[in-house]
Formats: structure tokens, C-alpha cells, sequence
């Protein structure tokens, strides 16, 4: 029997293992950035076309390489920074397993340019499918150029699923962002198809964020340190009204590297309990510097998840460390001493004879007694008097607002007017045991329940109008032939609104815009720039008209009719956030998204009273959505009261 098994080609090995490295085009540049960090780069350019498709490109001015160090490069588990066992427990750069090179080399076609300083001539090497084509001496700059093109070209399976070229550059874009954030001494920049990305100068920590994420990001965080034997933290976390529902920049990094850590997020988000509302997001950009042997940084094959040693005990000191520095940006204001305007107080003299104040007094003086010496105080039977005439307005208060009956109809239109709901006490029951002691019992009138008007009915509303019902501002009910009918009026708005928006996208042209007076500007990450050019169409077609005015700005010159009074910057975030997150669906999932955002952004809020007509419409235009049980999220917009259940609770 022949044997079975046998090594695999270095070509197929290296294909295997580019599959864990190499996932997508920003996997590309992860690999070759972080190298030209390692190499002491002072400044690194990336160019991509067709958002790394079709050709990647990163040149720095590092150390540059050899010869020999350029051709061994693009072996498997070659690398500089390893040279024994123990070197794993101290690892203080990025790429150190010698595959990235490797991996990209077995998908892509690879050109290398690279000469060291007090070299005349560079050198020149070209791969393809993990074989070198070619090397040859070459004159270029000191430092590096890499150029992949095509990649996966070899691999069709894995070409076939990039996603769209938007969605790839904005993934581009984010792994960039992790990477620049962590070095603000070196300068970046980024282009694709000839157009200008990002290009960030060196300076400090708090310039980068600026320049990365907008100018109002310099007024919204707070810094962060604190250094101990276990752990170093610095880095900066937003204030507490600058929270956000969706989209908020967090950002945690140990030792250079960006890193996923739930558990400390949840640190952070324990130090703002009570500051900000449930659900809301705080941005934070915070750095720790850890004994490299204190924690596993190759546990994952992206190495975006990291082990820590002493959890907990960072834990306790992040969580103290964002503590303190809100208290400082919240502190007390400090004690006035200025006694100008304060009352004299005299110093005690003991040469000073003093005298006894006067201790006259009244006897016979009662402060519930009415009298000439004293204000008139109510007896005890008019106390009670009031307070049951304020307990009875109250009551009448709250039914009022509970059924909330329009303005322009008579009591009459309802089946129980709001004062009915008010009993008296039975006249079969003796006096004396409803009262209370000092008070005299209020006059009895019958209880009379008010006579409904008659409404014919026709399938499930009734043919004329029917009066509706409004419940604490939040529910409509309605009496239909099956019982009662119970409409969340907040969920059905967004229902209606949903449904509206996005037969508007569907639609060609501008649908209802309102221009504005005074535009506003609106600025984005580089990110989230490309996400809105991407979405652009869809929120001009519902009412948005926006300027480009460069440097990831935008004029908001008008937005959809109905939107007015909101804060229609945080909406736009708001939006684009939600597109980013269903950037892997298709364009109609993305439509779905912004839809829905601006549905719940312009739905009436919970408590606001509306009047018949109000109801009316809200009823009428849910029964003409495509579904008026749920909202496009699944949450429950009607329900209805079987009347049996009624009649048995009466029972």
C-alpha cells in the first residue's frame, strides 16, 4: 500500500496560509504599513486603484533592505525581529511571524523597490504566484516600495467575493485609521484612483484625532493618564454630551496595537453610569503600555484580540483613571471668600459688657389659631377640604389627559366622559365610614355613565370617523368590531414614515426638500466619507442637499421636508454610522438602513397629545403600509382586546 500522506508545495502552503492573513485589500496594507513602521518610517504614502483590486502601493523612507534581505523577504517564517524562542514573550513591533510577505506574494504579483542608505543602487524584484520573475539592480530612493497588483488572481474563489469597490476602500480606510492613530510622529497619506484620501502631518496625539475625525473632537475629550506598576493609560475619552446613539470612535490599543477588548470596554462605559443614557455611546482613544511577557498578542490570526495577565487589576485602573478625569472636567467650583455685601459679624471683646437679649414673649400665642397677634391659620376641617379638592381636580387631571378627547368635539362624541370616571360613595354605605375626622362629607350626585353615539361598522374600523382614544400620550385605541384595538402611535409613525422614505429612494429625483436659511457643515471621518459618497444618491432623493466642500466636509443646503427642529447633523452621522454597519449587504439593505434611521429620527415622540384628526391619519396611513403589525425592526405596532377578555374582566 502506497503512503498517503506528503508535503504540500510551498505554493499551495503559502496559498493556505495567505488565506488566514490575507483577507481582503486592507489585509494588504495592514502588512505592508506596519512593515514600514518597523523599518523606522518617517513618513508613509499608500496609493490604491479600484480600492486595491486592481493595484496597492506603499512607499516609505525606512531603512530600506539588501539583496539578500529582499529576496528572503518573501520566504515563509522569514523575519528580522525573531531570533530565539524567547523573543515571542517580548515582542515591541508589528509584523514578527515572517508571513505577511509570504502570503501576499502567493495571491498577487509583487514588485519591490528598495535601497539602504550609503548604497548607490537599489534592487529590483518581481514575483508572481509565490515565484520570483525576476531581480535586478535598480535606482530609487532609500527606503521601500511595494506594489501588488491583481490581487488574487489566482485565486478566482476569493476574488469573486471582494465586496463592492466602496465598501473594500471603506475597510481600507478603517484599517488605516487604527494604524495612524498610533503613530502621530510619523506623516500619512492616502490616495485612491488619483484622488486624496487623508494626508495627516506629524505632531501630537490630539492633533491626530483632529485631523482624523474633525476639529470638534478638540473640544469634546478629555485626557487620560495614569501610570502604575502594572500598566500605563493614556489617551483621551469624550465628555459626556458627546455621546452618541450609533457611529461613536472607541478605539483601544496596548503597546501600538490596536486590539477588541469587551471587557474593557465595559470599564469604560461603568465610568460614565449615570452620565450618559442607556444605550449611548462615549468615544475614546485609549493607549496602554503593558510588560510585552504580561500578555499573548498571537491568539488570533489578526492578533486584534489580546490576552492580558491582570485583567481585573487594569480593569480597576482604567475604570478609576476615566473616573478621575471626568471629576476634573466636572469639579466643584472652589469656595468664594469675598465677604463683600456679607453681613458684619462683630469680633467677641471681653472689655465689652453685653447684654441679655429681650425674652419677652407672648403666652398666649398659637399658630393655629386665628387671632389679632397671628396670622390666620385654617382649621383642621378646611385643611382636609383642600386637599380633597386637590386630590378630585387631580383625578379629573389625569383621566382627562388619559383620554385626552379633542378639543373641537363635545364630551358627548365619547363613550365615557372624563368627569364620570370620578365615583361617589354608595348611599347604601354608612357616612361615617368614608370620613375623615374634622371633614365634612362632600354632596353626593348618581353616577351617570354617558350614552355612546351610534357607528355603524364596516370590516374592521367603522365606516364614519370614530372617535379615537389617546392613553399617557403613548397608545390610540379605537373600539373595533372584535374588541379594542391598541396602536403604539410612536411605532406606527415609524411604520408610516419607513414605507414613505424609501418609495421616495425608489423614485427618481428630489422628493420634498426644504432649503435652509443659514446651511450648516457637516464633517466625517475619511471613513465615513466614503460610506456617504456611496449613499449620496439615496439621501438626495429623499430630501438632502449636500456640497461637497473638501477635507471630508459637506454643506447641508437643504434637507427633507418634515425634518425641521431636528438636529439634522446627528441624523446624518446617525445614518451614515448605520450604512457602514450593512456595508457587507446590498444597495437595498443600505436604502432599508437610511430609511429606517430617518423614520425613527422624525417619528412623533411618546407623550405627545394628538387630537382626532391626528389619530385619524395615523390610523388611516397605517392601514395602507405593506405591514401594520411590526415596524421594519420586528417590534409590535397594534394589538387588540378581545372583547370577552373585556367582558371577563368584569366579571
Amino acid at each position: 500500500m502506497s503512503d498517503v500522506i506528503q508535503l504540500l508545495p510551498d505554493s499551495v502552503a503559502n496559498q493556505i496560509a495567505a488565506g488566514e492573513v490575507i483577507q481582503r485589500p486592507a489585509s494588504v496594507i495592514k502588512e505592508l504599513v506596519e512593515n514600514s513602521i518597523d523599518a523606522g518610517a518617517r513618513s508613509i504614502k499608500v496609493f490604491v486603484i479600484d480600492a486595491g483590486r486592481t493595484s496597492i502601493q506603499v512607499i516609505d523612507d525606512g531603512r530600506g533592505m539588501s539583496d539578500t534581505d529582499a529576496r528572503l523577504s518573501f520566504e515563509r517564517h522569514a523575519t528580522s525581529k525573531i531570533r530565539k524562542a524567547d523573543d515571542l514573550f517580548a515582542l515591541q513591533t508589528m509584523g514578527f511571524r515572517g508571513e505577511a510577505l509570504a502570503s501576499i506574494a502567493a495571491v498577487a504579483q509583487v514588485e519591490l523597490r528598495t535601497r539602504m542608505e550609503g548604497q548607490e543602487v537599489g534592487t529590483c524584484i518581481t514575483l508572481s504566484g509565490s515565484k520570483v520573475t525576476g531581480q535586478e539592480p535598480v535606482s530609487c530612493p532609500v527606503g521601500s516600495n511595494f506594489t501588488v497588483e491583481n490581487l488574487f488572481f489566482n485565486v478566482p474563489a476569493r476574488r469573486k467575493f471582494l465586496k463592492t469597490n466602496a465598501t473594500e476602500l471603506n475597510n481600507i480606510m478603517t484599517a488605516y485609521e487604527r494604524i495612524v492613530l498610533v503613530y502621530p510622529s510619523i506623516a500619512f497619506s492616502l490616495h485612491s484612483n488619483g484622488s486624496e484620501l487623508l494626508n495627516l502631518r506629524a505632531g501630537s496625539l490630539r492633533q491626530r484625532i483632529i485631523d482624523v475625525f474633525g476639529k470638534r473632537f478638540n473640544k469634546d475629550i478629555l485626557p487620560v493618564e495614569v501610570d502604575t506598576a502594572i500598566c500605563k493609560i493614556t489617551g483621551f475619552v469624550g465628555k459626556p454630551e458627546s455621546a452618541r446613539k450609533k457611529g461613536a470612535h472607541e478605539y483601544f490599543f496596548v503597546n501600538g496595537r490596536y486590539m477588541k477588548h469587551p471587557y474593557f470596554h465595559k470599564a469604560v462605559m461603568n465610568a460614565f453610569e449615570r452620565l450618559v443614557p442607556t444605550g449611548m455611546q462615549v468615544p475614546y482613544f485609549i493607549y496602554l503600555e503593558v510588560n510585552p511577557a504580561d500578555i499573548d498578542v498571537n491568539i488570533h490570526p489578526t492578533k486584534t484580540e489580546i490576552k492580558f495577565e491582570n485583567e481585573q487589576a487594569i480593569w480597576q485602573i482604567l475604570t478609576a483613571a476615566i473616573k478621575d478625569s471626568i471629576g476634573r472636567f466636572c469639579e466643584v467650583p472652589s469656595i468664594d471668600f469675598d465677604t463683600e455685601g456679607r453681613p458684619d459679624i462683630p469680633v467677641y471683646d471681653p472689655t465689652r459688657d453685653v447684654s441679655m437679649p429681650d425674652t419677652s414673649f407672648n403666652p398666649s400665642y398659637n399658630p393655629f389659631t386665628s387671632g389679632s397677634d397671628s396670622p390666620a391659620a385654617p382649621r383642621t376641617t378646611d385643611r382636609w377640604q383642600i386637599l380633597y379638592e386637590e386630590a378630585q381636580a387631580a383625578r379629573r387631571s389625569e383621566k382627562t389627559e388619559m383620554f385626552a378627547l379633542p378639543d373641537d368635539e363635545p364630551a358627548a362624541s365619547a363613550p365615557v366622559a372624563a368627569d364620570d370616571f370620578i365615583p361617589t360613595m354608595p348611599t347604601d354605605t354608612p357616612s361615617d365610614q368614608f370620613m375623615i375626622p374634622g371633614m365634612e362629607q362632600p354632596s353626593e350626585t348618581p353616577w351617570q355613565p354617558a350614552v355612546p353615539q351610534e357607528q355603524p361598522s364596516l370590516g374592521l374600523i367603522s365606516e364614519k370617523s370614530p372617535a379615537h382614544y389617546q392613553y399617557k400620550g403613548r397608545y390610540i385605541m379605537t373600539a373595533v368590531k372584535s374588541g379594542l384595538m391598541i396602536i403604539d402611535q410612536q411605532r406606527a409613525d415609524i411604520r408610516i414614515r419607513y414605507e414613505r422614505y424609501l418609495g421616495q429612494m425608489e423614485q427618481a429625483g428630489n422628493s420634498g426638500c426644504q432649503h435652509v436659511l443659514f446651511p450648516e457643515v457637516v464633517r466625517f471621518s475619511p471613513s465615513e466619507t466614503v460610506m456617504l459618497n456611496k449613499i449620496l444618491p439615496e439621501l438626495t432623493s429623499v430630501g438632502f442637499d449636500l456640497t461637497d466642500l473638501g477635507h471630508n466636509s459637506y454643506a447641508v443646503n437643504g434637507i427633507p421636508a418634515g425634518l425641521e427642529g431636528l438636529d439634522t447633523l446627528s441624523l446624518l452621522h446617525s445614518m451614515v454610522s448605520d450604512a457602514i454597519e450593512n456595508a457587507s449587504g446590498s444597495l437595498d439593505d443600505i436604502k432599508k438602513s437610511l430609511a429606517l434611521s430617518m423614520a425613527r429620527s422624525s417619528a412623533i415622540p411618546h407623550g405627545q397629545i394628538l387630537n382626532n384628526n391626528e389619530m385619524e391619519n395615523i390610523v388611516n396611513e397605517l392601514f395602507a403600509c405593506s405591514n401594520v403589525n411590526y415596524t421594519p425592526d420586528g417590534k409590535s405596532v397594534i394589538c387588540i382586546l378581545p372583547q370577552r377578555e373585556i367582558e371577563h374582566l368584569l366579571d
